[in-house]
């Protein structure tokens, strides 16, 4: 016996209507119970999702072009004006 796309197409939909009721009761039921931890042990926002991460710096400049004043981090690529040079005669 064939199934059609039609009857495919939509038992699909009826099982995906069936997996979000589903999800939308046990979703409800486990919120509860993460209330209930929290209460029950004083949790912060920072004990269950830990802290803030900070935006990563692009660090500070540790050398200069001394002729056109462009500075380099000593991070990632070396810029053309240092390659192959003395990295010390350059240091900020």
């Amino acid at each position: 016996m064939t199934v059609d796309y039609k009857t495919l197409l939509q038992q699909k939909a009826e099982l995906e209507a069936k997996i979000a009721e589903a999800l939308k009761a046990e979703k409800g039921g486990a919120i509860a119970q993460v209330r209930d931890l929290v209460q029950q042990y004083g949790l912060t926002q920072d004990d269950v999702f830990g802290t803030v991460k900070r935006k990563l710096s692009t660090g500070e400049p540790k050398y200069r072009n001394p002729e056109t004043g462009a500075t380099w981090t000593g991070r990632g690529k070396p810029p053309n004006w240092i390659l192959g040079k003395d990295r010390a005669a350059f240091e900020i």
